[in-house]
This record gives C-alpha cells, sequence and structure tokens, in this order.
C-alpha cells in the first residue's frame, strides 16, 4: 500500500510513517513520531518531537465556506503547529492555523477549526469540537462532547464537564443586528463548568467559579462561587478545599 511523501518534506529520525499516508509540501516533522495509517499533512504543517498520530487524522485541513457564511474568506492562512510531545487520536481534524501546544491530548474524533490555540498540557476529549478564533488555555480538561462556541477564550486550568455547549449568537441567525454582537463565552482561570451545562453568549465564568451540572448561564458568574440552576443564580461559595491554590498542583514540565 502506497504512501505519498513530498520531496520538500522533511522528516526526522527514528519517525514511522503508516500506509496510504499523505505528507505534503513543507511539512516539518520531528524526530521519534509514529504517524499512522491514511493520516493526511497539509502543506507548511510542523510537527514536534515524540508526537503520535493515528489513523485517519487530518492536520492543516483548510476552512469551508459555504454561500451564506458569516464568516469572511481569509487567504493564505498560515500553517498549523503542533508541539512535541503530543497525542491525536484516530479521526482528528486540526485546521489550518491552529497552534496546539506540548503535550496536548486530541482525543478520537474530536475537531479544532482554524485560528486557534490550545495551550500545553491540556487534555480535548472524545468528539469534542473547538470553533475557530479561540483561546484555549494550559492544563485544561474539554471532555466528551463538548462544545466551544467561535471566540471563546478559557484560561488556564479550566474544566469542561461532558455535553457542556456553548453559544455566541443571541440573536439565533435571525436579523443583520447579529452580525455586530457576536461573542463567545469567557471562562477564567481554574472556572469549571458542570455537566450538560448551556452558556450563552459573551458570558463570563470567573476564576474559580464552578456552574452546576445542567445550569443555563444567562449572566456572568462571579469568582469562587456556585451558580445553578434555569437560569443559573449564586447559591454558594465554592469550598475552600476545592479552589485551585489550594490544589497543590504545578504545571507540568518537558
Amino acid at each position: 500500500m502506497a504512501r505519498l511523501i513530498s520531496e520538500k518534506a522533511v522528516i526526522g529520525k527514528l519517525t514511522t510513517i503508516g500506509e496510504q499516508t499523505i505528507i505534503s509540501d513543507d511539512v516539518r516533522i520531528g524526530e521519534g513520531c509514529r504517524i499512522g495509517h491514511c493520516v493526511v499533512i497539509h502543506p507548511g504543517v510542523t510537527i514536534g518531537d515524540r508526537v503520535r498520530i493515528d489513523d485517519h487524522t487530518v492536520i492543516g485541513k483548510q476552512p469551508m465556506r459555504a454561500a451564506r457564511s458569516i464568516m469572511k474568506k481569509q487567504d493564505r492562512l498560515p500553517p498549523t503547529q503542533i508541539g512535541d510531545n503530543c497525542i491525536l487520536g484516530t479521526s482528528v481534524i486540526i485546521y489550518t492555523a491552529c497552534q496546539i501546544g506540548k503535550g496536548v491530548l486530541v482525543a478520537d474524533m474530536a475537531s479544532v477549526r482554524e485560528n486557534t490555540a490550545v495551550g500545553d498540557f491540556t487534555i480535548i476529549g472524545r468528539g469534542v469540537t473547538i470553533e475557530n478564533y479561540c483561546q484555549i488555555g494550559s492544563c485544561c480538561k474539554l471532555e466528551t462532547g463538548s462544545y466551544i462556541t467561535a471566540y471563546s477564550r478559557l484560561e488556564d486550568w479550566v474544566f469542561i464537564a461532558p455535553g457542556v455547549l456553548t453559544s455566541n449568537d443571541n440573536f439565533v441567525g435571525r436579523t443583520e443586528e447579529r452580525f455586530k454582537h457576536f461573542k463567545g463565552v469567557t471562562v477564567k482561570r481554574g472556572g469549571r463548568v458542570g455537566v450538560g451545562a448551556v452558556v450563552l453568549p459573551g458570558k463570563v465564568i470567573g476564576e474559580d467559579a464552578l456552574v452546576a451540572a445542567g445550569s443555563v448561564v444567562t449572566r456572568d458568574a462571579s469568582p469562587q462561587k456556585i451558580v445553578l440552576g434555569v437560569p443559573a443564580k449564586p447559591w454558594r461559595n465554592v469550598p475552600r478545599e476545592q479552589l485551585l491554590e489550594n490544589q497543590g498542583w504545578k504545571r507540568p514540565s518537558g
């Protein structure tokens, strides 16, 4: 079974490449990587050392624009960069113009859209979708099936539980006015959002705040507060022993 590896690609020592994999022009792959079968790596992508890429994954995909898309077409987006020691699961799609830090895990069938940055040692769970123009911090955990809408920002040590949904459009696709108001969500350092919660456009989850499972966030959540309900309202303080400062965690190295 053939592989198609461009003569203009640079492949590091001890890197292994599976069958029917396509590696395009000007791709640079570091040392000791393991690349599975049927992987597609688009032009200019840079991959660090000791990266594992599982079968059927695509890196550097160009964005699609429907005729009625609100997103403006961008030409010549810069190539994606993948840091050292990352693991990309099966059928992962990472678009162009992404910056993926070191030690990041992107689980099976997850998708990261263009112009998105992911910090070091973050975990992106199975089937997670991160839309375009997002900033995801270091040491975050985004669990299975969560959805991070475009123009969102998650700071370091953020926890997003399974099935969390976020939105950036208060006009739900109607009227020209909506184009002036697109805004993603912000989750500050150490913020946590419980399983199945919904966070509406532009809302801010404060540092070390906790959104209870199933809540609908219609206004900002204050730092170190637990909010719950539909709509979510302040309930009580986050217990002191749960605060990020009391976990004794340090950012991993290497």
